[in-house]
């Protein structure tokens, strides 16, 4: 009797188990059904926004079905970054985090997150460096006469940034570390009104995304002093790179889309591959480059080996710098 209830446990196991395989394959074939929502870590009008919009604008299409932003800007994007975290695993929530993603756990040792294991990379979908810009009050035309004038005045040359923690001021932060000099930090609640206070003068320098900045370049408002990049951009090939002064700097604002932990890997094998082919679209590219980024689309494991090391350089820096999240 024990051996036909074992015969038939086993069939039934089969059976059910044949059942649940069909089932997740029609949900997957048929995925997606809903919009899908794409988490944004910043408020409208950023250039991480607009990232984000010209990605959900092509990839809503090639998937059929319409993504739409959801923008959840403050808390040091840990605030959308908690939500994305706990959202349905289900391929209807989509995450394209920054730079901070790999700066925060460098810095905030109470995440309600693991950085790490909360999320299934997706891809890189684009990079871009940032730019040291300087009023001209502040006599400087590069990064080597910018480290030569802080060493003649440490401490007396400040910066603005978006606030603690964020690209900008980490950018910043390892410059002085690298080059052993001492800036003071004035931070700010966003990276407009930062950028605002350093083209009236009251700041006098700023590491920032080239969309907003480099307009007040052309116009002689502001100085460039160098990219952050380890090469020069093709967006704005007359700025130097800082690396040319301080070889090996790099410190990129780049954006990667992500999906919650357990979401089907086939679901994430057709986000990728849709994704992959929106950022081939030479459009695609052209509206990147013309904001000064460029388009990359990696694979999910280079995507990972890059949040490692990200957090790993981030977290040394913390440490070698003692940097601290307040003022």
């Amino acid at each position: 009797m024990l051996k036909k209830f074992s015969v038939w446990l086993l069939l039934a196991a089969s059976t059910f188990g044949f059942g649940l395989d069909r089932a997740v394959a029609a949900s997957v074939d048929d995925y997606p059904q809903r919009p899908i929502r794409l988490l944004i870590p910043y408020p409208p009008g950023g250039a991480g926004d607009i990232v984000g919009r010209m990605l959900s604008s092509r990839l809503g299409p090639a998937l059929g079905q319409q993504m739409v932003n959801d923008n959840r800007g403050g808390g040091g994007q840990i605030i959308a970054t908690q939500i994305a975290a706990n959202a349905p695993p289900d391929g209807y929530t989509l995450f394209l985090a920054s730079a901070t993603h790999s700066i925060n756990p460098a810095l905030r040792k109470d995440l309600p997150y693991d950085t790490l294991k909360a999320f299934i990379p997706i891809t890189l979908v684009a990079q871009s460096p940032l730019v040291f810009v300087a009023h001209p009050n502040l006599k400087v035309n590069n990064i080597k006469e910018l480290i030569a004038a802080v060493k003649i005045q440490p401490g007396r040359i400040n910066y603005a940034s978006s606030g603690p923690g964020t690209g900008g001021h980490m950018s910043v932060e390892l410059l002085s570390a690298l080059a052993g000099v001492q800036l003071t930090h004035i931070p700010y609640k966003g990276a407009g009104p930062a950028l605002v206070d350093v083209v009236s003068g009251q700041v006098q320098m700023i590491c920032t995304s080239p969309l907003p900045a480099m307009p007040h370049v052309k116009s002689g408002r502001l100085r460039a002093l160098g990219m952050t990049s380890l090469e020069r951009s093709p967006a704005y090939p007359d700025v130097p790179a800082v690396a040319e002064t301080i070889p090996g700097y790099q410190s990129t604002l780049w954006y990667a889309l992500l999906a919650p932990l357990n979401t089907p890997q086939p679901i994430v094998r057709k986000i990728y591959n849709e994704t992959i082919k929106v950022l081939a679209q030479p459009q695609m590219r052209e509206q990147a480059l013309a904001m000064g980024a460029v388009v990359v689309g990696n694979t999910p494991q280079a995507l990972q080996t890059l949040l490692r090391s990200e957090i790993q350089m981030w977290t040394q820096l913390v440490k070698t710098a003692n940097i601290r999240l307040d003022p």
